[in-house]
């Protein structure tokens, strides 16, 4: 499980260090695979590969037609990237949800059970 928040920084060229609490819960659980996305263009979520497939299954089970489904894949896939964290625990975040989201700098990494949420630390600052 993934819990608490562990400020870190996305350098210039957009990768995140994935801070070293939350990559020893990847280590041991999961593997370097993620699919890094957001429903609002205002927060980053990190799943790791096989969270994400199980949310691809139940969306599988809903129809096609379902306005709320084809909402929700729109923005993920719109904002959403697979991507591989590299040797030094870095991961790249998408350029457009980069953007989006003001992700440079620093930000907040939090931890939300089977997910990471990213958000630049002025925008969490306001929220709390």
């Amino acid at each position: 499980m993934f819990r608490g928040n562990y400020p870190t920084r996305v350098d210039e060229k957009g990768r995140l260090k994935v801070p070293a609490d939350f990559k020893r819960v990847v280590d041991e659980k999961y593997g370097n695979r993620f699919y890094i996305t957001s429903v609002d263009g205002r927060v980053a979520q990190v799943y790791p590969f096989e969270e994400w497939e199980r949310i691809e299954q139940k969306l599988s089970q809903l129809s096609n037609f379902n306005p709320t489904k084809k909402k929700f894949l729109t923005r993920t896939n719109y904002y959403g990237q697979a991507v591989e964290m590299d040797n030094q625990g870095r991961l790249l975040l998408p350029q457009l949800l980069r953007e989006s989201a003001q992700l440079k700098g620093e930000v907040a990494v939090m931890g939300y059970l089977n997910r990471l949420e990213v958000q630049s630390m002025e925008a969490v600052q306001k929220d709390v």
